[in-house]
């Protein structure tokens, strides 16, 4: 196992790997995937750089899900300063995406990944505070987020575009991290 692996049940989440590329880009670029996607479509270079520089990046903690090896979908959790006036303490806020195979759907994969990104953000990176975005109408995201215990704090009408769908809704997702604890302390 990589140094600096998380693992899971079910899954090993570990640092994107050059020859990762080939296999993300085989669901990444599937028209189902990159119908929710902001970026639709990039080639095999871009991609390459783009997951080169998040790990040269000491703020992006982005990882590969792999499930016997095999990576099933990347979830990405950059670090940022809030929003506050000066003296506010920085890298308290973190942002989370994910992409997940569409093969390995309806199993609870990417939950148990995303899960565990956020977890590894409050307890190891000290985050306070993690926001996800995603289209109103992609229900599968909108789920994880929910299932995970994020709160929908914005729900912005018609103010995101969708090359297919013209103007629709997007919805802006947060957690703050004494919600979390206080949640896993109530389940544990």
């Amino acid at each position: 196992m990589e140094h600096n692996a998380l693992r899971t049940e079910r899954l090993e989440l570990r640092p994107v790997r050059d020859d990762d590329v080939d296999r993300i880009l085989e669901y990444r670029n599937l028209p189902e995937v990159t119908r929710w996607l902001l970026r639709t479509e990039v080639d095999p270079a871009t991609l390459q750089a783009a997951w080169r520089r998040a790990a040269a990046d000491p703020d992006d903690h982005s990882v590969a899900a792999t499930l016997d090896g095999v990576v099933i979908g990347t979830v990405s959790l950059d670090v940022v300063d809030g929003m506050g006036q000066p003296g506010m303490p920085p890298r308290t806020e973190a942002e989370l995406g994910y992409i997940f195979d569409p093969a390995y759907g309806g199993h609870g994969y990417a939950t148990e990944a995303v899960t565990a990104v956020v977890a590894h953000a409050f307890e190891r990176l000290n985050i306070r505070r993690i926001t996800a975005g995603c289209f109103a109408d992609n229900l599968a995201s909108v789920r994880i987020l929910e299932k995970i215990g994020m709160r929908r704090e914005q729900h912005g009408v018609g103010d995101s575009w969708h090359a297919e769908l013209g103007w629709v809704d997007g919805y802006t997702y947060a957690l703050l991290a004494e919600t979390w604890r206080r949640e896993a302390a109530s389940q544990g």
